[in-house]
Parts: C-alpha cells; sequence; structure tokens
C-alpha cells in the first residue's frame, strides 16, 4: 500500500504538468497574477497541496444546487430502482438528443494574445494608466467639473472659495482616491489627518480644503442632454472611452469568462465595523458583469446594469433573471463575433438558447448548469435529475445535439456541464492531492480557466478603491477607474519595464498615486 501511495505521489505532478500542456493558449506565466509569494501557488482546481480546496467549495455548492425533493421540483428523481421511463427517452430522441458520441475538434484559434503596444522599460506606472486614462479624458472631465461648478452656482449663489480645477489638479485629485486602494482607509480625507492613514507627503500637494471643493464639483458630464434617456449617462461617455482603451491596448487569448468581480465592500472594514454601521451603508443600486481574458485577468469588457428603473437597462425592463442574463452575455460579447472565442459562463448565463445563437456567431461555450438558477428549456430531462443509484467519483454521462454536449459529472456531487467547444469523446483529469479525477476534457477546461479568475479575485478584489460616494454614477466610475489600474497593472507585468523594476501591485499603486500627484522623484516602500 504504502508503495502504491508513493507512486501516486510519483505521478500527481506529471499528470499536472500533463494536464497544463493541453493548454499552451495560456502561454503567459502565472506571475501575471500578482508578486510571487506563498499566496500566488498553482491553480486550485489543479493543485496537490493540503490547501487545495478546489473539490470540497465546489461540491458544497453543488450539494445546495440539487433539486429538491419530489413534489417540490417539476422533475422529480424516479423512485428507488424504478427502470427509467421510455417516454421522455423517446421524446429527448424526437428533440436531437442522443447517447452516441462522436470526436469533434475544438474550434481554431490563430491569433496572439497579450499587449498590442511595446512599452520602454523605463516606462511609468502613470505610463500605463494612461494608456487608459488619456489626458484627453482628465481634460474632458476638467471642463465639464468646471461648467458644473459655474452653472452650479448660478442656480445657488456664488462660491468664493471655488477656483477653476486645472489637468494637474484632477490628476491629483485621481491619484488621492485611488490611494485608497493602496491603503483601504475609508475616507480620503484621513490622508490629511493625524491619525493611523495620514500621510504627510501626499498632503502637502493639495490641501485639504481644495480636495474638498473639487470633489464637490467633481463631473464627468456635467448635464443631460435632451436625447439622453440611459440612467447612467454622467459616466457613459467615460465608460464607452475606457472600453475602447481596452480594445486597443490587449488582444485576449482564446478563453474567457463572463461573471461578477468581487467589488463588495472591503473585507477590513466588514471584519472590524459594527452591525449598526453596516445597516448605515446602502446597498448598491448596480451589477458590474465583465468578459475576462482568463490567461491573465486582463478585463476585455465592462457591463454595468441598473437594477431599478423603468429604462432599457433597469429590472422594470427585464422581469426574468434568465433573460436579464441573456442580455448581459449578448452585450458583453458583442465584439467577440467571428473570433472563435471559448466563453466559459456560470449557472445565470448558461443556456441552450443562448449557445445555439453565439455559435452561429462563431463564438462558443462552456458552462455550469444549474437547475434551479440556468434556464433549462430544450434540455433532456434524463440529464437534469439525479439517477438513482449514485455514480462512482469521476464517473460521467453524455448526451450530444449536433456539436452540443450536456456533460452529468459526479464529484461529492453532481456536476452538469453545456458546451459546443469541447469534444465529448475526449477525456482530461483533475489532479488532487490523494490522487487524479477522471473527467470529460470539458469538465477539466472548466476547472483550469474558472480558476484563473478566482486568482484575479484573491489577487486584485483587494485594491479596488475604499472611496464609497453616495451618487450610483460616481460609484460606477471609482469602479472603472480599478479596473483600470489592475489592467495597466498586467500590461506593467507582461513588459519590458517589469524587468527593470519589479514593482508588487501595492508598490505599483503606490508609484501610481505619487506620479499622478506630481511626486515622480520618490520610490515605493518596500
Amino acid at each position: 500500500m504504502a508503495e502504491g501511495g508513493a507512486g501516486a505521489r510519483r505521478r500527481a505532478p506529471a499528470l499536472l504538468e500533463a494536464a497544463r500542456a493541453r493548454y499552451e493558449s495560456l502561454h503567459i506565466s502565472d506571475d501575471v497574477f500578482g508578486e510571487s509569494g506563498a499566496d500566488s501557488g498553482g491553480n486550485p482546481f489543479y493543485s496537490t497541496s493540503a490547501a487545495s480546496h478546489s473539490s470540497s467549495a465546489a461540491s458544497s455548492d453543488d450539494e445546495r444546487e440539487r433539486p429538491a425533493p419530489p413534489g417540490a421540483t417539476p422533475l422529480p428523481p424516479p423512485p428507488p430502482g424504478a427502470p427509467a421511463p421510455a417516454e421522455p427517452e423517446e421524446d429527448e430522441a424526437c428533440a436531437g438528443w442522443s447517447a452516441a458520441l462522436r470526436d469533434r475538434p475544438s474550434p481554431r484559434f490563430e491569433d496572439t494574445g497579450g499587449p498590442t503596444r511595446k512599452m520602454p522599460p523605463g516606462a511609468r506606472a502613470v505610463d500605463f494608466f494612461q494608456l487608459f486614462v488619456p489626458d484627453n479624458a482628465l481634460k474632458s472631465m476638467v471642463a465639464q467639473t468646471n461648467m458644473y461648478a459655474r452653472k452650479f452656482q448660478e442656480r445657488f449663489g456664488s462660491d468664493s472659495a471655488w477656483v477653476e480645477v486645472t489637468l494637474a489638479e484632477m490628476k491629483a485629485f485621481l491619484g488621492y482616491v485611488i490611494s485608497t486602494s493602496v491603503s483601504h482607509c475609508e475616507s480620503v480625507l484621513s490622508i490629511w489627518s493625524s491619525g493611523f492613514y495620514s500621510n504627510r507627503s501626499l498632503a502637502l500637494v493639495m490641501s485639504q480644503a481644495r480636495f474638498e471643493k473639487i470633489l464637490k464639483y467633481f463631473h464627468v458630464v456635467a448635464f443631460r442632454s435632451s436625447q439622453t434617456t440611459h440612467g447612467l449617462y454622467k459616466v457613459q461617455p467615460f465608460l464607452d472611452s475606457l472600453q475602447s482603451s481596452f480594445d486597443a491596448a490587449f488582444r485576449p487569448s482564446q478563453t474567457q469568462v463572463l461573471h461578477e468581480p468581487l467589488i463588495d465592500e472591503d473585507p477590513v472594514f466588514i471584519a472590524t465595523c459594527t452591525e449598526r454601521e453596516l445597516r448605515k451603508r446602502k446597498k448598491r443600486k448596480f451589477s458590474l458583469w465583465v468578459r475576462q481574458c482568463s490567461a491573465t485577468g486582463f478585463i476585455i469588457q465592462i457591463y454595468v446594469h441598473l437594477k431599478e428603473g423603468g429604462g432599457a437597462d433597469g429590472l422594470d425592463a427585464l422581469k426574468n433573471k434568465p433573460q436579464l442574463h441573456g442580455t448581459v452575455a449578448r452585450s458583453l460579447c458583442r465584439n467577440a463575433a467571428g473570433k472563435n472565442y471559448i466563453i466559459f459562463t456560470g449557472p445565470s448565463i448558461t443556456s441552450l438558447a443562448l449557445f445555439e445563437e453565439f455559435e452561429k456567431q462563431g463564438i462558443y461555450c462552456c458552462g455550469l448548469l444549474s437547475s434551479r438558477k440556468s434556464d433549462c428549456t430544450g434540455l433532456p430531462p434524463s440529464m437534469l435529475t439525479n439517477p438513482a443509484t449514485p455514480l462512482a467519483r469521476g464517473q460521467h454521462q453524455i448526451k450530444t445535439k449536433g456539436n452540443m454536449s450536456l456533460i452529468c459529472w459526479y464529484n461529492k456531487g453532481h456536476f452538469r456541464f453545456l458546451t459546443n467547444a469541447y469534444s465529448p469523446v475526449q477525456q482530461g483529469v483533475i489532479v488532487k492531492r490523494r490522487g487524479e479525477i477522471p473527467c470529460p476534457l470539458a469538465v477539466e477546461a472548466f476547472a483550469a480557466h474558472l480558476g484563473y479568475i478566482c486568482r484575479y479575485d484573491d489577487k486584485y478584489s483587494r485594491y479596488f478603491i475604499s472611496h464609497k460616494p453616495n451618487k450610483t454614477w460616481q460609484q460606477v466610475f471609482w469602479f472603472a477607474i480599478s479596473i483600470a489600474v489592475n489592467n495597466a497593472y498586467i500590461l506593467y507585468k507582461m513588459s519590458d519595464a517589469y524587468h527593470v523594476k519589479r514593482y508588487s501591485r501595492a508598490q505599483f499603486g503606490e508609484r501610481l498615486v505619487r506620479e499622478l500627484l506630481g511626486l515622480e522623484d520618490a520610490s515605493p516602500a518596500h
């Protein structure tokens, strides 16, 4: 037994390398996800260490997703020991679903992902940031802020303490707010205080009174035009500009993920505040979805959805979640047609109709299914109920319809996947501490690429700006700025500049703040 265990331990690294080798499209180093150290280990889905939690975490989610007992679900499981009824099988065959499997190649992808522009070795942090927020965008903010201040004073009375903002002041203003993503302080004004978060070198650049005046009048779009009906009209032009900059600066790999990034409250604040303080904080009135390159973590596209309102972007217009999430997915993939991208989706987006629609556009998908969260229209009922006799760990059942495969795989719970991107015949493996778990190739791919996004959330969600304004458009703006800074750091990690000065994400943020404030001679703390 001991020799068998030792043999399994020796085989695990080899299996790990073989599994990773199948994804040569992920050619950019894992180091893109952050500074090296104990917290930047391998993909958790492939981990051979005791710290690996993918199996337990995924299994617990699956147990919660199991269908309710008979009577509480439209698809109750058959009584124990009873043979499967014949009529559903015949109906599934008529609908085109079959248990006969045939091999098919994955969609070809010949593009090379990565930065589109080679940055010089001496490039600064602000140079990478201004790939996305250039001076012309900042000048527009200057003009709109000054315009809003004039109109505000015309209506409510003059403000003798106000002086029109300049480009240098606008950069410093952004730098002050961005500094909260590094220090994790709840208030920007802490910089001028005498407390723990005070920073005298930053405080000397601009007075607290001047910062508060700019904060009072700050605008991206000062006034609504007569043709504007969008609820986010005050920030939408900036989001459009940011999107164009993302597209121009980076080409994604073939594999991408649609998801909601972690943008909730700062965990340090949540751990220390009282229940009363938590109740006083307003809930966000929007949700933020992204399409993200799973090889690097670079966020390719942003979609902001208002949670209330009667417009086309409000829940009043989209009463059910499958319709809402389908709209989100279509918006995020509107520039992806014809490129043979493979998009990984969660249960709320995964649906047969959406995947078939995307396939006609040259977009392929692989998604996790849930009987409660997913739109299961058109899927064979026999594959959506758990079998009376549990499968052994690693066993699976597959049915196909054209290029579409519906997979039911067992690993401490039943997991279901829908895909048209991977062959139902080809097999994969997930390597765990106690050995390898066989699975279809689509399952291995889903686990691998979603693991990269888990690493993004672990590494970068802590660097979202902590400043929490009350206005929804301002919240969206600062979240977008946070994403721009993270994307800038990812490009920095892939550039020659990183080999000159190997800044961590925290050091990069500190350096960016100081450069925006004009303190270019200072170096980040080590």
